[in-house]
């Protein structure tokens, strides 16, 4: 019942986009039920708010709901209210500073649509919130073992200021003190900073066409090296990234040996020669070429 008045409405009101947020014992396959010109417009998937930061775990992860849609549209995230926030989950207690500038770039390459969680443009950490101060029930009752959620859903620090640009009155969560540096305010003052790079990266993927619309196909690569495809309208580029801490070399494909480097601002640039893509820490490489 409800998806057939899900459906009257979209057809009544053309301008509706439906996103579902799914979650099941197989999420990727119940994401390509759902999302179908008959049901949903884009699924909402959990698969990538793991600990796994492998280049497999994310081929493989996107390769198999590629593989099980019927002309849907899936939604990217990498954080979300109910997770440690990216930069510590994936980068840990001190993540390496290209992480986040990194983690924008590579989820916003992906075919689809992005969610990205309030302070992952700030390259923000997970934040340390003391038992006294904690609302979440979950970290309530099984603190020490599991400190609830709450350290991801403090305010986000739109200054340095105590209240962090909140005003007078004490906000629900305390306002992190790794967060004050990390402010808005202070990222906006800084060309080098994350935002800026995040904004960067985002202005420069909406003039490309493959990576708005275009189709995914993923490339043999050796950890800790990802390497895919986009394509639209002939138009191709190769996008790889090295998620680990050091630097790293990758010989690309034949087809691609005469491509042309791609300038993707906002992240530590790879260098192309030769037919070898040398990565530096947290790097991308972007080739492209037409057909």
């Amino acid at each position: 019942m409800f998806l057939e008045e899900l459906r009257r409405l979209m057809d009544a009101h053309g301008d509706i986009t439906t996103l579902g947020e799914i979650s099941s014992e197989d999420s990727l396959a119940t994401m390509a039920e759902y999302v179908t010109p008959k049901r949903l417009h884009m699924g909402y998937s959990f698969e990538l708010l793991t600990d796994d930061f492998s280049a497999a775990h994310i081929r493989g992860t996107v390769e198999t709901l590629e593989a099980k849609l019927q002309g849907g549209w899936p939604c990217w995230a990498l954080s979300n209210h109910d997770v440690q926030r990216v930069a510590s989950r994936w980068g840990g207690v001190d993540p390496h500073p290209q992480l986040a500038r990194q983690l924008v770039a590579l989820v916003c390459s992906l075919r689809g649509s992005v969610c990205l969680y309030q302070g992952e443009e700030l390259g923000l950490p997970e934040a340390d919130v003391p038992f006294e101060a904690l609302q979440d029930p979950y970290g309530k009752t099984f603190w020490p073992n599991f400190k609830g959620r709450d350290g991801c859903r403090t305010p986000l620090p739109w200054t340095g200021d105590a209240d962090a640009g909140f005003g007078a009155p004490r906000p629900w969560l305390p306002v992190s003190e790794a967060h004050r540096a990390l402010s808005v305010a202070a990222q906006e003052a800084n060309a080098e900073s994350t935002l800026r790079a995040a904004r960067a990266f985002l202005a420069w993927r909406k003039s490309q066409p493959a990576l708005v619309e275009g189709s995914i196909r993923f490339l043999d690569a050796q950890e800790p090296a990802l390497a895919f495809e986009r394509e639209q309208d002939g138009e191709r580029m190769l996008l790889v990234f090295n998620l680990s801490e050091n630097s790293l070399e990758w010989n690309v494909p034949p087809q691609w040996a005469t491509a042309m480097q791609v300038q993707a601002p906002g992240v530590a640039t790879g260098m192309f020669t030769d037919g070898r893509v040398a990565l530096p820490a947290h790097g991308v490489a972007v080739l492209g070429m037409s057909k």
